[in-house]
């Protein structure tokens, strides 16, 4: 699908999918997204693929983002890039999150992804966050923040392109000497961006240290549009605290989710003033097992084994004995091996656990 282009004002395609829509409406559009939860799944790259989306939606979590998709790749016109946004069975919305350094690519994947998806796109976020060096070395992800002019010609190009609404997500800053979360989210919100999201952590920092929720809530009170927390959210009472201490819009959890996508039914709990549901270690086993399934279903059998480990071991974590189980789910490779593992793993685990 080509590229949309601005005439006489309005975003079209040659097959007309899509219309313009105002900033007014594309903002309220998040507000509406909000009103249905307030706590997202958070972009996770190798992770977040349509089979965990697929649970933690289960569980309650009214949104979830896609892994990071390369607008390079869509260039080239990979597969593995296409294959990261297709929903998952059930999946009635999905924010696709793209990264790039170049505003025509940009564009152009997120004009292919909203033809793709059509209604079931709820936004196209940008990343302007992830901190890895192999992203950032190619100026894309955290390193836009150092610059605001190609960050804000990237936000305006996908915001032309496509008639859902446009997020970023970005970083209290570069390091500590350049922590320009707040000036930057006023750059972006006035090249078109209708949400934005705010990792509490510099990219200097990864994911090591403490996430500052003080500039987040900086930058809830720069902006007119909706802000999104991001950082250290680990239990549903985290949520509540955070939003009455800053203000935000919404939070997306992400590194808490693993293993716990029980975590969305405990929030929705805690904001009932329910007391928060607690999963037995039987739930932990029967969710890893219908996991394991749906992978082999979708995925086809052998699954993509590294992922589906990493999962076995979150939902294990915790548990008596689990550490000692690390090296028998790395010899995993089919579905069989893996209910397999399950099992054994369920009687070793089973001693001294009250869960």
């Amino acid at each position: 699908m080509e590229a949309m282009a601005r005439v006489g004002g309005s975003a079209r395609t040659a097959g007309g999918l899509a219309t313009a829509r105002s900033s007014t409406d594309k903002v309220a559009r998040i507000h509406s997204l909000l009103a249905e939860g307030t706590a997202w799944l958070a972009p996770m790259a190798g992770v977040g693929d349509a089979v965990f989306r697929s649970i933690v939606e289960e569980q309650g979590c009214p949104l979830a983002y896609s892994e990071m998709v390369s607008a390079t790749g869509m260039a080239y016109g990979s597969v593995a890039s296409t294959r990261l946004y297709q929903p998952g069975a059930g999946e009635r919305l999905l924010a696709v999150q793209i990264f790039g350094s170049d505003p025509a690519r940009m564009a152009a994947a997120a004009a292919r992804i909203e033809g793709d998806l059509g209604d079931r796109l709820a936004f196209v976020d940008i990343n302007m966050g992830c901190p890895v060096p192999k992203v950032t070395r190619k100026g894309e992800g955290s390193a836009l923040m150092r610059d605001p002019v190609r960050a804000a010609a990237i936000v305006t190009a996908v915001d032309h392109a496509v008639s859902v609404p446009v997020s970023v997500k970005f970083r209290r800053g570069w390091n500590l000497e350049e922590a320009n979360a707040v000036d930057f989210g006023r750059v972006v919100q006035g090249a078109g961006a209708a949400l934005v999201a705010v990792h509490g952590r510099t990219a200097g920092q990864l994911y090591r240290g403490v996430a500052d929720w003080g500039c987040i809530a900086d930058v809830k009170r720069a902006l007119d549009i909706p802000v999104l927390g991001n950082g250290d959210i680990t239990s549903a009472c985290d949520v509540l605290e955070r939003m009455g201490q800053t203000g935000v819009d919404g939070v997306l959890i992400g590194r808490a989710v693993r293993g716990n996508p029980w975590i969305f039914a405990q929030i929705r709990d805690v904001q009932a003033g329910r007391v928060p549901m607690i999963p037995t270690r039987d739930d932990r086993f029967s969710l890893a097992r219908e996991h394991v399934r749906r992978y082999a279903a979708v995925m086809g059998d052998p699954t993509r084994c590294s992922a589906l480990r990493k999962n076995m071991m979150w939902y294990l974590a915790g548990l008596p004995g689990a550490a000692a189980l690390r090296h028998q789910v790395n010899g995993c490779t089919t579905e069989a091996d893996f209910i397999a593992f399950l099992e054994r793993a369920r009687e070793r685990t089973g001693v001294g656990y009250d869960g």
